[in-house]
């Protein structure tokens, strides 16, 4: 099977997207993660992980939904590489 890159969009509590986003790093090493405007001063993180067909992203979307201050995980993209 081929290689994945799933990107996802991480909500946090209020306040807490740089801690986030330095655990994610630390514990996860993703392939890219950003910080990003949405409105009204509300940030989302987008990370990116490249991961084999077989492996899937709910194994991933599981772990980040497991790391402190985490609201809420979604899938923003999915594609073959």
């Amino acid at each position: 099977m081929g290689d994945v890159a799933t990107i996802f969009k991480i909500y946090t509590e209020t306040g807490k997207e740089t801690e986030v986003r330095d655990s994610i790093i630390k514990t996860l090493k993703p392939k890219s993660i950003q910080l990003e405007d949405v409105a009204f001063g509300i940030k989302v993180i987008k990370v990116m992980f490249v991961h084999t067909d077989e492996e899937g992203s709910t194994a991933i979307e599981e772990k980040l939904k497991a790391v402190k201050d985490v609201t809420e995980v979604e899938v923003a993209d999915q594609t073959l590489l």
